[in-house]
């Protein structure tokens, strides 16, 4: 069993950038399908990332050109840089790995002036 830890999250003005990270214990993450997902004040889960052991990551196209998903194995850790944040980006951040189905708890990433 994994253990999920997210951390980064914030308030941030639009225009500005947070660099979420996803902190795994208890198990290696490093042959994981993982992704990040967001839910919003709709109460929708949205999937924003998700990267495979060897494959190119794919992205929602709400955050296509903005948003890079990455991960170190060395660490046990996946990140989610976010660049050119918009207020429509607000949502709580919580990263699931597909291969031992779990999830974080999230954090909170807030973008307004």
């Amino acid at each position: 069993q994994v253990q999920l830890v997210e951390s980064g999250g914030g308030l941030v003005q639009p225009g500005g950038s947070l660099r979420l990270s996803c902190k795994a214990s208890g198990s290696s993450v490093s042959a994981d399908v993982m992704a990040w997902f967001r839910t919003g004040s709709g109460n929708e889960r949205e999937m924003v990332a998700l990267i495979g052991e060897t494959t190119p990551p794919t992205y929602a196209d709400s955050v296509k050109g903005r948003f890079a998903v990455s991960r170190d194995n060395a660490k046990n850790t996946l990140y989610l840089q976010m660049n050119s944040l918009k207020p429509e980006d607000t949502a709580i951040y919580t990263c699931y790995d597909y291969s031992k189905r779990s999830w974080g708890r999230g954090t909170q990433v807030t973008v307004s002036s």
